[in-house]
Order: structure tokens, then C-alpha cells, then sequence
């Protein structure tokens, strides 16, 4: 039995999800069929205003809301250091841990010379400027260890070498509370490589 015209279109726009195949966007949709019109209407609602309501910061390119750039415009003190990461997403999943105290500065790109994303994409000369301007000392590259970061990081650093920086990038290695008996071959050579002094 095929499904009515429009139940097919919902499942349509939630497969647009990233990581919803059609059995979740399905499961989604009869999940959202079986709501209160009232509450149906809230979230159609909240996903039309979200251009509106939420934007990039022009300064560091993190998600910021009508008022401002929580980064930007942060009353905590902080130190010249920057981080550079690929999304806004990211910000907050630092953020989260407390432990750093710098400024950040989003890409909003990877290179993948696959999908057409050239250096002309990571807007360089913005990035030299906020560091010049910011008196930043410290450069962190807090870029996903695949092959796309790994060459945007690479990049990076030999264009930013010469600003007479401290560059680092984020450890890469074994999980906390892992063992080594379910670690990937990829991820253990990636540890020992990176090791650090005990």
C-alpha cells in the first residue's frame, strides 16, 4: 500500500536531514502526524524564523543571534589565543569543555578540491587580519582529523608560519577509558605517532 501524496512529501523533506535515511524520516513522520495541530504549528514556526532569528558573526564567523556575537562581545577576559575551527558547531562543542579561554575564528569550509572548495573558500586574508589586529600569540587548529582536515590544517600552517605564531593542533589519539583491544589500527597509529612525555 503506498502512502498518501503528502505523507510522502514530509518524508521527502526529513530525509533532507544529514544522517535521517527513509526508515528515521518515516518514523519522524508519523511520529509528527500524531501531534496537536497546536504543536505542529510551534515547530513549523521555530524552523521558519530561524533565517531571521539566528546568523554567522561577520567578525568570527561563529552562530550568533539579533543581539550579537556571545563570542565577540563575551565579558569573560580572554587570552590571545585563537582557534580555528571548521563550523560553528564546533565552537560550542568546545566551549563546553571549559579548558579553553581564547577567541575563535570559523572556516565555514574544508579544502576538498572534490566539491570544488578551493583556499579561496577559508577567506585567509580575514584571518591574517583579526590576528594581526587581536595581537593573538597562540594559534590552535581544532580541525576533524580526516582527509580534508588534515589538508586544510597543513595549509594553514605553512600560510601562517611566518606571522611569528605558536601553532598547534589539537591531540589526536585513544579515547579516555578505552582499551587498546577495541582501538582501530588508524586511531593506535595516530596515538603513538602524537605521543606526548609522561
Amino acid at each position: 500500500m503506498k502512502y498518501p501524496p503528502h505523507l510522502l512529501r514530509l518524508i521527502d523533506v526529513l530525509r533532507k536531514l544529514p544522517g535521517v535515511g527513509t526508515k528515521s524520516a518515516e518514523r519522524y513522520a508519523f511520529e509528527m502526524i500524531s501531534w496537536p495541530k497546536h504543536k505542529v504549528e510551534e515547530m513549523a514556526e521555530v524552523i521558519k524564523l530561524s533565517p531571521d532569528m539566528l546568523r554567522h558573526c561577520y567578525e568570527c564567523g561563529c552562530l550568533s543571534d539579533i543581539e550579537g556575537c556571545s563570542f565577540c562581545h563575551s565579558t569573560h577576559t580572554r587570552i590571545p589565543s585563537l582557534c580555528i575551527v571548521a563550523m560553528p558547531r564546533d565552537v560550542f562543542a568546545i566551549e563546553s569543555t571549559h579548558e579553553f579561554k581564547g577567541i575563535y575564528h570559523v572556516l565555514g569550509a574544508l579544502l576538498s578540491p572534490i566539491d570544488g572548495t578551493g583556499p579561496e573558500k577559508l577567506n585567509l586574508q580575514k584571518l591574517k587580519r583579526r590576528i594581526t589586529s587581536l595581537n593573538i600569540e597562540e594559534l590552535i587548529i581544532a580541525l576533524d582529523s580526516t582527509l580534508e582536515g588534515d589538508a586544510t590544517s597543513l595549509y594553514l600552517k605553512q600560510e601562517l608560519e611566518s606571522m611569528n605564531l605558536s601553532i598547534s593542533r589539537l591531540a589526536f589519539g585513544l579515547p579516555m577509558g578505552s582499551s587498546l583491544d577495541y582501538v582501530d589500527g588508524g586511531t593506535l597509529a595516530r596515538a603513538l605517532s602524537a605521543r606526548g612525555r609522561f
